[in-house]
């Protein structure tokens, strides 16, 4: 059993986007949740109607989902395997059944990602401490004057911290207490040694001035 929390990530091939619009961001996210199950992944076509993600049903999950952003190019996800094998099944399962849907609704083929999904094990404190911020700060690179984030540059905190409240496509509304897509997402976790993650988000764009610590590996 992988031990430990993963951040997993991967593009599109030739840093193509994998998410043309909306209806291609919700159906990633709901299988986020159909596939996060030990249960064969049922086979469904871009015409059937996706499950309601507000009313589970039982099942065994192969991971925790900690953390989550989609971005146009590319998907950033914040993982721990809950059984023997899980990370890797899911990861399959996930990359597989989307990039299936994908090639059928555009009718094209071949490859979607540019290669192998990244796993990266968050393996000291400085690591975790950046890490969900990092995933949910991604959002900034659509935003003008926020875009170089990494650097410790944003021109205006105001619309930064509104990009983050109106971005749909991560986790970061569901932390701070905003019903989005609530049943994909583990919480706990974070919310333990954070406390309230809007507060600890807030706090960490500030002390962005000197820029990420480039010591650790976030991507």
């Amino acid at each position: 059993m992988e031990t430990g929390l993963f951040h997993v990530l991967n593009r599109g091939v030739e840093k193509r986007s994998i998410f043309m619009d909306d209806q291609d961001r919700a159906r990633f996210v709901h299988d986020l949740y159909e596939f996060n199950d030990t249960r064969p992944a049922p086979q469904y076509s871009r015409r059937e109607e996706m499950l309601d993600l507000r009313n589970p049903t039982s099942r065994e999950l192969l991971v925790d989902i900690h953390g989550w952003c989609l971005m146009d190019n590319h998907y950033h996800l914040l993982l721990s395997e809950k059984i023997e094998g899980g990370l890797t099944k899911f990861i399959r399962k996930l990359n597989v059944g989307y990039a299936n849907y994908f090639n059928e609704r555009y009718e094209r083929s071949g490859s979607l990602y540019q290669g192998r999904t990244k796993k990266i094990l968050i393996q000291n404190d400085t690591h975790f401490l950046h890490i969900l911020h990092y995933i949910h700060l991604n959002p900034l690179d659509y935003v003008d004057g926020a875009e170089d984030w990494r650097s410790g540059t944003i021109l205006s905190m105001s619309d930064a911290l509104a990009q983050l409240h109106s971005y749909r496509w991560s986790s970061y509304q569901d932390y701070c207490g905003n019903k989005n897509f609530a049943s994909i997402l583990s919480k706990e976790l974070f919310t333990g040694v954070f406390g309230n993650i809007q507060k600890a988000t807030e706090h960490f764009l500030k002390d962005l001035d000197i820029g990420l610590d480039t010591s650790i590996t976030l991507e």
